[in-house]
């Protein structure tokens, strides 16, 4: 059986070559960065948190375990988001929204049409969030994990998950509802 060009990377990562290190940032650069600024905001942030992921990455390859195609990628950005929620802990500004922020509520039937708005500008969306909103989301969405694990992960109780995303899908939807208003209005 032949190996993989993410085997080989893999195994000439663990021989801690400088050029596999350099080929791999090269090579998912881009796309840990997407991953972490749907957490973080401020770019040097960022350049910190994915440098911390790196040094992370360099310092436990030895326990990465090759699943197939793509599992390197998925433990990165594992430890990209994982990376990312250590910051968001860390800082001090962060804070679940509460109750005193009113929001229209958003039945599942109402999902907003999402036709003729770019991914770009739906991501900008997101990153427009309140910090506990756009996390929340973030985990519920892009990284799959059910409320009680996002409790978990932010130490807060698994109905203030659930309520953190209920808020940021109604939130998400006034802003496109707003943007198709705008947009319409241009024409």
């Amino acid at each position: 059986m032949e190996e993989s060009k993410e085997q080989m990377l893999t195994n000439r990562l663990r021989l801690k070559e400088e050029a596999a290190w350099k080929e791999l940032f090269g090579a998912h650069s881009r796309n840990l960065t997407y991953v972490c600024s749907r957490y973080i905001i401020s770019k040097d942030d960022v350049h910190d948190v994915l440098q911390n992921s790196f040094i992370k990455m360099f310092g436990s390859i030895d326990s990465f375990e090759y699943r197939g195609v793509g599992s390197l990628r998925a433990w990165m950005s594992r430890i990209v988001v994982n990376e990312s929620l250590s910051y968001i802990k860390r800082n001090s500004d962060f804070k679940l929204m509460t109750d005193d922020f009113e929001f229209p509520d958003v039945s599942d039937e109402e999902e907003p049409d999402l036709e003729e708005i770019s991914e770009l500008t739906i991501m900008k969306m997101v990153r427009s969030l309140p910090d506990g909103y756009r996390t929340v989301f973030n985990l519920f969405v892009f990284e799959q994990k059910s409320h009680k694990e996002i409790a978990g992960l932010l130490g807060i109780a698994e109905n203030s998950s659930a309520s953190q995303f209920h808020r940021a899908k109604g939130l998400l939807a006034q802003k496109i509802k707003e943007y198709k208003m705008v947009k319409k209005s241009a024409i």
